[in-house]
């Protein structure tokens, strides 16, 4: 995230703002890195966003007052701060991704690359985003917030021209009226549709706008030294509280983001006035550091977890001895690898990108900076061009590789019909499910009711076709447990309350079929569901996880097509759902007294895991990491069928 030089003339240094900028960037880093049990650290951004909002404000209406403010100047300091870094980071990695990217993901990439080079990539994210999408098959996702600023300050200079040629007095109150407008239409929009909340700016200017009321004087001073640390103090409770707390089920923005947002302002606020325990903290020299490089640390660190995703990174679990790496279980060493590059590439780009430009020896002026900045844009645009027209430039890999890559473009599945009926998603919280369509009881058949969440909806869609004379009835909702008393989203919460209380007491089935991604913890409440269903008289039979890779499986195979290692896939398995299999195995047998079905041993029996649905012809097994395609799903279901599990 950006951030602005507050080292201007009237506006003094704030060490604090620097280390809270700090706390801001690590949480996005440890939430993108994971394993470090911040599951909220995404609103890190909202922190950026409430610091920038303050900073540049500052200095408008410091230069306003002083009546020496400039729309070109106001932009000059933009295109020097913002895009050094940016088109440093963008050219690099485009050198990569020309060797490295496959076909199918280069065209994403160039896409991607011609929507961040022209700060729209929060449209373009906004339009490409799915369910199924792996977050890490976008190097530049993180770029949407760097669109979002961008978009925020080519309009606040015109409005801030408007107020004063024409409201002169007004200024307070068309910012005021313009955060509550913004902040509403954040709450409103999140509640149906969270992926337009998330990367539209006009849900998220509250945030830069709450900033900028800070440096308006619009919330009282703190001048008490006993009021600015109890302020402080709460501040950074509630940015702690939001980043440990919230989940990827939290609706957000919203009200939700409220909580990081006024607890930025509390830190800021309070700080204008005198020092704090709280600032005093984050003043401390190291934390001042990392606040320096936090915007070329937010650039970098993104597209290295990609490459790692992809498959381009050092497993030190299989270099280091088990002596070490047992004594932090569940601990990724390569997680060392992408903080460290992030923190090397991101200290290089401050030092030698972002601090030359700003300061005056190398300091070029206007005119040529302007015509620089507009040939990188022109040649990252014509690259970008390339990249589409020639299709990713196909040539660069072997003809089978490009052909089983193709599979990453519907990372879905062929069957996206269901999305929105009987498969409800992240992505529109204002669908429903259709009950008439997907749960309507056909007498004379054997009924079965398939529920959880999509991994549910991938092993329906083979078991449909498997067994054509049942009539194979689908609820899923994404993310969401099959329980009586689940957690996760509202739709989630609702849909199972409806099958529970409602739908089953009613609807005679012949057997409920539970299936979602389990993890270990979810053995107790799901020992509680099959409870409830036997005190119900209904049969239940339950459907273990299947194989999960660290990268899409098209990729990897294309990857070992084109490397010639044919294992390669096999060594990015992941170990969780084989211990999830066992247990679950165990657990059908000695507690839960049910039928179960190992989706793992039908994939991968005793030996090798099956990696295409038609090796023929080149047809993979998932589209993703861990959801069974059409022709996957078709396969396996035949294969529980013939064994006798399911009939």
């Amino acid at each position: 995230m950006s951030e602005v030089q507050n080292r201007k003339p009237g506006i003094k240094y704030r060490p604090d703002i620097d280390g809270l900028r700090a706390v801001a960037v690590l949480s996005v880093l440890a939430f993108h890195v994971g394993g470090f049990r911040m599951p909220g650290g995404f609103v890190g951004v909202d922190v950026f966003f409430v610091i920038s909002g303050y900073l540049i404000s500052a200095i408008v209406f410091s230069e306003i007052a002083a009546s020496k403010f400039s729309v070109l100047n106001f932009y000059e300091r933009r295109i020097r701060r913002i895009f050094p870094a940016l088109f440093c980071m963008l050219i690099a990695f485009s050198v990569v991704a020309s060797f490295y990217l496959l076909p199918t993901e280069f065209v994403d990439y160039g896409k991607s690359l011609l929507a961040a080079t022209t700060s729209v990539s929060n449209f373009y994210f906004w339009q490409h985003s799915g369910y199924f999408d792996s977050p890490t098959s976008s190097p530049l996702l993180h770029t949407w917030s760097l669109a979002v600023e961008e978009q925020f300050y080519i309009l606040f200079p015109i409005f801030l021209v408007i107020i004063r040629r024409f409201f002169p007095t007004r200024l307070r109150l068309g910012v005021v009226v313009l955060f509550i407008l913004s902040l509403a239409a954040s709450a409103a929009t999140v509640a149906y549709n969270p992926t337009t909340a998330f990367y539209m700016p006009y849900t998220r200017a509250w945030e830069l706008l709450l900033g900028t009321m800070l440096s308006l004087g619009i919330f009282p001073r703190l001048h008490n030294a006993v009021l600015r640390n109890i302020a402080t103090l709460a501040g950074i409770g509630l940015i702690f509280f939001s980043i440990f707390m919230y989940t990827r089920e939290t609706l957000f923005p919203g009200l939700s983001a409220l909580v990081p947002c006024v607890g930025s302002m509390l830190i800021i606020g309070a700080g204008e006035f005198g020092p704090s325990l709280v600032s005093r903290v984050l003043s401390w020299r190291p934390v001042v550091f990392v606040g320096l490089i936090s915007y070329s640390l937010y650039l970098w660190h993104w597209p290295i977890i990609v490459l790692h995703a992809a498959g381009l990174s050092i497993n030190l679990n299989q270099i280091l001895p088990h002596a070490w790496t047992a004594r932090l279980p569940g601990f990724r060493f390569d997680m060392i690898i992408e903080v460290v590059a992030s923190f090397v590439l991101g200290t290089l780009s401050w030092r030698f990108v972002e601090r030359p430009f700003r300061s005056r020896p190398l300091r070029i002026t206007r005119k040529p900076l302007f015509a620089l900045s507009a040939a990188t844009v022109a040649a990252l645009i014509a690259f970008s061009v390339a990249v589409i027209s020639a299709q990713g430039f196909t040539g660069r890999f072997p003809a089978q590789s490009v052909k089983i890559a193709a599979y990453l473009i519907n990372r879905g599945g062929e069957n996206g019909g269901h999305l929105g009926d009987c498969f409800i998603t992240d992505n529109d919280r204002s669908a429903v499910l259709d009950n008439d369509k997907c749960l309507q009881i056909v007498p004379g058949k054997n009924n079965f009711l398939m529920l959880g969440d999509s991994h549910a909806w991938a092993l329906w869609m083979g078991l449909h076709d498997a067994l054509p004379e049942d009539n194979i009835l689908l609820a899923s909702v994404s993310n969401c447990r099959p329980l009586v008393h689940p957690g996760g989203s509202p739709d989630c919460i609702e849909e199972m309350k409806y099958i529970f209380e409602q739908y089953l007491p009613t609807h005679p089935v012949k057997e409920l079929m539970l299936q979602a991604r389990w993890k270990p913890g979810d053995m107790k409440e799901l020992g509680e569901t099959i409870a409830w269903t036997r005190d119900h008289g209904i049969p239940v039979i339950v459907f273990g996880p299947v194989p999960e890779y660290d990268a899409p499986l098209p990729r990897l195979l294309a990857y070992s097509i084109s490397a010639g290692q044919p294992g390669l896939p096999s060594q990015h398995l992941l170990a969780l759902p084989l211990q999830v299999d066992a247990q679950m195995k165990k657990l059908a047998v000695t507690e839960w007294h049910v039928p179960y079905v190992s989706v793992y041993q039908a994939t991968c029996g005793t030996g090798a895991c099956t990696e295409y649905a038609d090796q023929a012809h080149d047809v993979p097994l998932m589209n993703d990491a861990d959801h069974l395609n059409e022709p996957g799903s078709d396969l396996i279901a035949r294969r529980i069928v013939e064994r006798g599990e399911v009939h």
